[in-house]
C-alpha cells in the first residue's frame, strides 16, 4: 500500500492527536497562553506565532514527515502551500533529512518564500489564478516517487496541528475551556483541535469572501467559495474549497463560522501588538478579530488561538496604521 493510499485510508482522530502531542512536546516546548481583557473578559490566546517558523503549520509537517519510513524518507515529499504549511515542510524535512519540494503561488509573500527556500527546500512556483497547485504537486510526487503532504486534507496534518489543542486544554487556568475561536481556511488546525477539545464550543474564522467552511457548515454540505472573490490580505486562508475530511470533523463537532472584515483584521492585529507584543500575519489574527469586533461573544473560558506572524514589513505597516 502506498503513503497515499495509507494517508486516504486513514481516519484522524484524538488518540491520533494526543500521540502527536507527545512527539511535538518531545522537540518543541509549548507556546504560551496570554491572557488579554476584552470587555471586562479576560480571554486567552494561544501565541502560534511564536513557533520556530513563525506558525502552527510546523506540528502537521512534523507528525507527517516523522512517520515517514526509511524508504519513504529518501524519496522525499512534496507539499503546496502560500508558506506557512510550507515552511512547516521546510523545517521538518530539514532536520530529518528529507529532501521536499514546495509548489507555491508566485504572489506569495517574500517572507515565507524566502523562509522557505532558506530552510532547504525546493521552491516550484506557480500562478494561483490560472494553474492548479495540487495538479503540478500530484505530478511532481509522481514523477519524483514521493509521498504528497497536503496543508490540511491529511489525517497527520489534522492530528499534528490539533496538537495545539492538547495544549490549550493543559494551560487552561483550572482547565475551564468553554469555547475555542480558530482561524481557518481549509479547516486542518480547526478540525484537529476540535478532536483534541471534544468539550469545548468552537468557532471557526474566515475572511470575509472567503468563508468557505462557514457556508458549508450552514448548508450542512460543501459549499466552495463563489466565483471572483474579493481580495483578502489572509493568503494563508484563501481557500476555495474545503475538504470533506475536515469539513466532516466539524460539522459533527457542531462547529459554527463566522467572517471578520480586512478593517476588523487590521484592527486585531494593532491590538495584538499593543497589548501582548505580538506581531500577527493577516490570517494568524482573525479569531482575535472576530472577538474584537464583537462577532464571537468574550466569555469566561474562551481561548482564541494567533496562528501566525509570516507577514512582510509593508502589509504589516499597512494593517495597523490607525
Amino acid at each position: 500500500m502506498t503513503a497515499q493510499s495509507q494517508s486516504v485510508a486513514r481516519i484522524p482522530d484524538r488518540q491520533g492527536v494526543e500521540r502527536a502531542a507527545v512527539k511535538i512536546a518531545a522537540i518543541l516546548p509549548p507556546t504560551p497562553l496570554l491572557p488579554l481583557d476584552i470587555g471586562g473578559v479576560t480571554i486567552w490566546c494561544k501565541a502560534e506565532c511564536l513557533q520556530p517558523i513563525g506558525a502552527f503549520k510546523i506540528r502537521g509537517a512534523w507528525h507527517r514527515l516523522s512517520d515517514l519510513s526509511d524508504e519513504e524518507r529518501q524519496a522525499g515529499v512534496v507539499a503546496f502551500s502560500s508558506g506557512n504549511h510550507a515552511q512547516g515542510v521546510a523545517w521538518a524535512a530539514r532536520r530529518l533529512g528529507v529532501p521536499a519540494t514546495i509548489v507555491m503561488p508566485a504572489d506569495a509573500p517574500a517572507a515565507k518564500m524566502a523562509s522557505t527556500i532558506a530552510l532547504g527546500a525546493m521552491v516550484v512556483t506557480y500562478d494561483r489564478m490560472t494553474e492548479s497547485r495540487e495538479e503540478i504537486a500530484g505530478r511532481l510526487a509522481a514523477e519524483k516517487g514521493a509521498v504528497l503532504v497536503p496543508s490540511f486534507d491529511d489525517p497527520w496534518v489534522i492530528e499534528g496541528q490539533g496538537s495545539a489543542g492538547i495544549e490549550i486544554g493543559a494551560q487552561m487556568p483550572g482547565g475551564a475551556l468553554s469555547r475555542l475561536v480558530i482561524p481557518c481556511g481549509g479547516g486542518g488546525l480547526a478540525s484537529g483541535c476540535a478532536l483534541a477539545l471534544p468539550e469545548a464550543q468552537v468557532t471557526a474564522v474566515e475572511p470575509e469572501g472567503w468563508a468557505d467552511m462557514g457556508e458549508s457548515l450552514r448548508a450542512g454540505e460543501i459549499v466552495p467559495v463563489g466565483p471572483n472573490p474579493p481580495f483578502t490580505s489572509c493568503d494563508a486562508l484563501q481557500t476555495v474549497r474545503v475538504a470533506p475530511l475536515t469539513f466532516g470533523i466539524l460539522q459533527g463537532r457542531g462547529a459554527v463560522g463566522v467572517s471578520v472584515t480586512e478593517a476588523e483584521i487590521g484592527a486585531a492585529m494593532r491590538l495584538a501588538m499593543t497589548q501582548l507584543g505580538l506581531v500577527l500575519e493577516p490570517g494568524g489574527a482573525v479569531a482575535l478579530a472576530a472577538v474584537v469586533a464583537g462577532k464571537v461573544a468574550p466569555v469566561e473560558g474562551m481561548a482564541v488561538l494567533l496562528s501566525g506572524r509570516n507577514v512582510d514589513p509593508g502589509r504589516f505597516r499597512a494593517m495597523t496604521e490607525t
